[in-house]
């Protein structure tokens, strides 16, 4: 069943400014989903015409209002309360809070408040001892979403007064709300067919004149594109889950590709949602560089090259949309570990990984391995496409396949991607996989369905480099004994360590208690699991959605070695077990 759907909608500042313009001595606040400069050119416009205007933003006005109204001069320490409320999971405007301990130079704490008022109260201490408090207004509004959930979502507010007279108080519903509703809408109305998938690929392009703003600490930034693409990938997954009376959150999913493609334009807000068969553009190719200096993402010609470097026997597997999944096996006395990358394709750093740590591993007479450095080239390409536009965004609409499913979760054949690992691990019986992953090198949200992302809300922030080993029944002893030598082995990486710990503080600060065990300065969680096939499981977890330059570096010089130190621990642990 095919979707075509097109829609502008006005602004909402434009429409405040018509609203507005001739009112003088009218007094206004107003919440928006806007930039910062456009506020202020309102603003400005807005008291030419005699009239007093305040407009904030509506996404994370905490953070916004430190950088825009608060003074800290003079300043020696910040007491933030914030609001607790009965529809939101308890962090939630701590979270939202998020990265202000990173940005201000200044002691913060941050106190739950009891009542459940919207809006953030802020005392400022000055090296005299005094004291100032300043309110800030979150506005939200209770709903019921496309899941059924009621949540708590942040949303436009207005208030209007003359002459000390309230006029006007309450919600406005702005721009941006209007275009998800109306993409949500759309989506989850049409006449779908009732099995997967439901399309080759669902498009939707979105328009928006709300520029992000960089903020002066690591990768983070205020950006209203990425968060709608967030929610309307989350959103669509949601919506088919529900249609194929699958849980939410169910990585078996096969819908057909959704594809938010969110940009920057000026004018008014525009939507497109359309149903085509999938597209196979010419991948873009570089020039080769040595892969320990790699500064970003490899294309899918770099990654031939390597391989071929590396040499062994093929080991080959085919995408959904025909693309080759290749490998290398290298027979020898070893142990044998299994090593894989992109299995989530907008997670670059593992793929450079493995490929140096293969390449290292085929020059020893003795290696025993086989690697897998790009399991899903579907995804890695959509994700290159997507990064042309939007480069330093999480893109998770190329996390998936080109069947919109998590490989590693296909539930019958025909396999595809992951038919290369299978018939590998069928054929040979690796004791050990070390699976390369990433996830968002700065805070993901999700703001139209109650900000914090549902059903992954462990990874909404940052928090270094870490560990998790999964194992069959019977190899506790073996898994411990793993992660202990190569968190040993990764502390000696020069500005792991240093790169863990100021992530880790901030997420304290910001979301409580890591729940993990910190060995050598990595957090480690080990469990049983017998999903998997091959006995013990290591998957990394870098913040590597999306870096460049030396924090790409330092990236994929943590999985390497992730990789060859856990090579090297295997060989002396199978010995003795």
């Amino acid at each position: 069943m095919t979707l075509s759907f097109q829609q502008s909608f006005p602004r909402s500042i434009d429409a405040l400014l018509s609203r507005f313009e001739t009112a003088a001595g009218t007094e206004i606040e107003a919440w928006l989903f806007e930039g910062r400069a456009a506020r202020r050119a309102a603003e400005d416009k807005l008291a030419a015409a005699g009239v007093k205007a305040r407009i904030r933003s509506a996404y994370k006005p905490l953070v916004q209002a430190f950088g825009e109204e608060i003074d800290l001069d003079g300043v020696k320490s910040i007491d933030v309360t914030y609001p607790v409320h009965a529809d939101a999971e308890e962090r939630r405007f701590l979270l939202e809070a998020y990265p202000l301990a990173g940005l201000v130079q200044v002691p913060i704490t941050f106190t739950a408040r009891e009542d459940h008022t919207l809006h953030y109260a802020v005392t400022l201490t000055a090296a005299d001892g005094s004291e100032r408090t300043v309110i800030v207004d979150a506005p939200n509004r209770v709903h019921v979403d496309h899941t059924g959930a009621r949540v708590l979502s942040p949303t436009g507010w207005l208030c209007v007064s003359r002459d000390g007279n309230v006029l006007e108080d309450g919600r406005l519903e702005t721009d941006f709300e209007i275009l998800f509703a109306t993409a949500i809408q759309e989506i989850a109305g049409h006449g779908w067919n009732k099995s997967e998938p439901f399309f080759e690929e669902l498009r939707i392009e979105a328009s928006l004149p709300f520029p992000d703003e960089a903020l002066s600490f690591g990768e983070e930034a205020i950006s209203l594109t990425e968060a709608l693409h967030e929610d309307l990938y989350f959103s669509g997954l949601e919506i088919f889950q529900a249609a194929s009376g699958r849980p939410s959150g169910d990585r078996g999913l096969q819908p057909g590709r959704i594809v938010p493609d969110v940009r920057f334009a000026d004018g008014p807000l525009t939507l497109s949602i359309a149903t085509r068969t999938h597209l196979i553009r010419d991948e873009r190719s570089f020039s080769a560089l040595p892969l320990d200096t790699a500064g970003e993402p490899l294309s899918s010609s770099d990654i031939e090259t390597a391989l071929e470097a590396i040499g062994g026997e093929p080991l080959n597997g085919g995408s959904v949309c025909g693309r080759s999944i290749t490998g290398r096996f290298h027979a020898g006395s070893d142990a044998l570990v299994l090593i894989s990358g992109g299995q989530h394709a907008n997670e670059p750093t593992g793929v450079v990984g493995a490929l140096r740590a293969a390449d290292v591993l085929a020059r020893r007479s003795t290696a025993h391995f086989g690697v897998l450095p790009l399991e899903n080239p579907d995804g890695y390409a959509l994700c290159a496409e997507l990064r042309e536009t939007q480069p330093r965004h999480m893109l998770h609409a190329a996390r998936y396949t080109a069947l919109g499913d998590d490989l590693e979760y296909r539930e019958a054949e025909p396999l595809y991607e992951r038919s290369a690992r299978e018939a590998f691990v069928a054929r040979t019986q690796p004791g050990l996989h070390v699976n390369l992953h990433g996830y968002p090198a700065h805070e993901w949200t999700r703001p139209m369905t109650g900000y914090i992302p549902r059903n992954f809300a462990l990874w909404t922030l940052p928090k270094g480099f870490f560990l998790v080993i999964r194992h069959q029944p019977g190899f506790a002893e073996q898994s411990w004994r793993l992660v202990r030598a190569v968190t040993a082995k990764l502390a000696e990486v020069p500005g792991l360590v240093a790169f863990n710990e100021k992530q880790i503080e901030l997420y304290r600060i910001h979301a409580g208690e890591l729940g993990f065990e910190v060995m050598h300065g990595f957090p480690v969680t080990v469990s049983e699991d017998a999903r998997h096939k091959v006995p013990v499981t290591l998957i990394t977890e870098y913040p590597d959605e999306t870096i460049y330059n030396d924090a790409f570096r330092l990236g994929h010089e943590a999985q390497t070695q992730t990789v060859l130190s856990a090579y090297d621990a295997w060989q002396e642990i199978s010995a003795v077990s």
